[in-house]
């Protein structure tokens, strides 16, 4: 069923894009896959250990969802930018959901080590030129 899916994405979806060589519809791929990815961790978070079980089954059904968009975008985008990506900006998001909604701490370390995260993504991009 996923897999007929798959191939009806990748044929109706994808076959008709054709701006910039249909390259946006693979960053679109990505960006999901990080949305779910974040998702997942957050329910992750409130599953408190698989105690509860409408987020521990999200957890699941969230993280194959990224790692199915994770894989349709490296059908076109180069791994080493695209896993830079979903991991450096999902790292960035969880931390700050984390401060907002969990109270956990920030600190200048916290922030100071996210900017490296950044300038890391930054750095392998330019290198894809």
């Amino acid at each position: 069923m996923v897999a007929q899916f798959l191939v009806r994405v990748n044929q109706e979806l994808i076959g008709n894009i054709s701006f910039y060589g249909g390259i946006v519809v693979y960053w679109l791929f990505l960006f999901v896959a990080i949305l779910t990815e974040v998702a997942g961790t957050t329910a992750m978070k409130l599953a408190k250990g698989f105690s509860n079980t409408i987020p521990s089954i999200m957890v699941f059904v969230l993280y194959g969802t990224s790692l199915i968009f994770l894989t349709l975008a490296l059908r076109r985008l180069h791994m080493s930018l695209a896993y830079a990506i979903w991991a450096g900006i999902g790292t960035a998001l969880i931390t700050f959901i984390g401060y907002l909604y969990f109270n956990e701490p920030m600190s200048t370390v916290k922030l100071i080590s996210l900017g490296l995260i950044v300038f890391g993504v930054i750095g392998l991009s330019s290198g894809e030129a």
